[in-house]
């Protein structure tokens, strides 16, 4: 998947300045993709490649998010509690009405911010001095590709492929366009 609007070097800039606050965001988002992922089993318990694939992708997340809790209480951080994330509220604004519909756009959406996330860990371990919090996003990176991969194959798997690349080139313009509108900050998205 490509994404149509990179992210700026200043949001890379702003993550190396308050390093502190885009782990306790990273914390809180990986807490939040396991969470995702056992609600689409929760939404769909009749879908079962879904339901399998989905409980494994669950389990990674929360071991990634035991992996970041790791690093924040090395640096004697404390978790705080989850937000909204702006940018997920507005790419949700985007799902159809319509069982199908509503279905395949969460899937593809999923998707996307997973790409994002890729992305967005791969500038961080570009940016990281040598050492194992780089390796640690250098891994968490191709995690984020093996998970985009996830939910677009799940798409593929219960869509016609020219339903799932049309949608996913409409909501890839979408996403482009919240991205714009996001100000840059400490923060995964």
């Amino acid at each position: 998947m490509r994404l149509k609007a990179p992210t700026p070097p200043a949001w890379t800039a702003a993550v190396l300045a308050d390093f502190d606050a885009f782990l306790l965001d990273h914390a809180a988002n990986e807490r939040k993709a396991s969470s995702s992922a056992m609600a689409l089993v929760a939404h769909y318990p009749d879908r079962s490649e879904l339901v399998e694939r989905c409980i494994a992708l669950a389990i990674e997340e929360l071991q990634h998010f035991g992996q970041v809790h790791a690093w924040i209480a090395q640096r004697r951080l404390v978790l705080g509690p989850d937000t909204r994330s702006a940018y997920l509220q507005r790419l949700r604004k985007e799902f159809r009405e319509g069982s199908d519909t509503y279905f395949l756009d969460r899937l593809l959406t999923a998707g996307i911010v997973e790409a994002r996330g890729c992305e967005r860990f791969g500038l961080v371990a570009a940016a990281l001095p040598t050492g194992s919090l780089k390796e640690f996003y250098r891994d968490l990176a191709r995690s984020e590709a093996r998970h985009q991969e996830l939910y677009i194959d799940l798409a593929r798997a219960y869509f016609a492929e020219d339903a799932v690349e049309a949608r996913m080139e409409e909501l890839l313009e979408v996403e482009a366009r919240v991205m714009a509108e996001m100000p840059i900050r400490a923060s995964l998205y």
